[in-house]
């Protein structure tokens, strides 16, 4: 597995850097804006369907579940946490921001929640030193809507996205330290235009935490990042009729 992005990768594709950190293909040749991404599971079976009975049926309860799943996660990030609140001193022992991933106001609307928002909440209820963490909401926000991403290359996925999100307190995200929370990693695309905007607004590291994330394997996509088959929005309509106690 890659260390930065959490993809899985061939070891004969593999390299490890100065610091002991595996990189895939696509991480050694760009720098991500964010330090790490880790994921509790693969988006399949259960846990995919956990996540469409919140997101496509409105199942809030499942958050709990979700949340806690992500706490689990985030065990694997505490060590770089530590070492985040040693590097700014005793001084300087604020939280890590936790952000979740916006909606643009008319998906917010029809949704009428925003799954990555309650993932977070419950997530910061069951981690073991919530101190640690300060939820930010509406920190960051969706300025637009975008376009499906189907069929999309990496380059035409990476423009959809291009100034689809912006900081709207920057002074409040400035020298510190930034923890972004979705439901799923697909291709990464979503994580790397939030995580550089976050940056880009004075943001010290951003870390990506997500429940699931759709594995592929970096090793065939040499040329390019790896292309996700779909956009998860767009299948709406094929979990309308899941039953609430499937």
């Amino acid at each position: 597995m890659c260390s930065i992005c959490g993809e899985r990768v061939l070891s004969s594709y593999a390299e490890t850097d100065p610091e002991g950190r595996r990189r895939c293909p696509v991480c050694r040749r760009i720098k991500r804006p964010f330090e790490r991404a880790v994921a509790y599971g693969s988006y399949e079976g259960g846990l995919r369907e956990l996540i469409h009975l919140l997101k496509y049926n409105g199942v809030r309860p499942a958050a709990k579940i979700l949340g806690r799943m992500l706490a689990q996660a985030l065990a694997a990030l505490a060590p770089e946490f530590e070492q985040a609140m040693f590097e700014r001193g005793m001084y300087d022992q604020q939280p890590i921001l936790v952000v979740p991933v916006p909606q643009y106001k008319s998906k917010r609307r029809q949704r009428e929640f925003n799954q990555a928002e309650l993932i977070a909440r419950a997530a910061l209820k069951c981690y073991p030193v919530p101190e640690r963490l300060q939820l930010a909401l509406d920190l960051l926000q969706r300025t637009r809507d975008t376009h499906s991403q189907i069929g999309l290359t990496s380059h035409q996925r990476r423009e959809n996205l291009r100034g689809a999100f912006a900081v709207a307190r920057a002074a409040e995200v400035t020298g510190r330290d930034v923890l972004l929370v979705d439901d799923v990693y697909t291709t990464g695309t979503t994580a790397t235009e939030c995580a550089r905007v976050l940056r880009r607004a004075g943001a010290r590291q951003v870390w990506v935490a997500t429940v699931a994330r759709t594995l592929k394997l970096a090793s065939k996509y040499l040329g390019d990042e790896p292309v996700e088959s779909g956009e998860e929005d767009s299948k709406v309509s094929e979990f309308e009729g899941l039953k609430v106690g499937a």
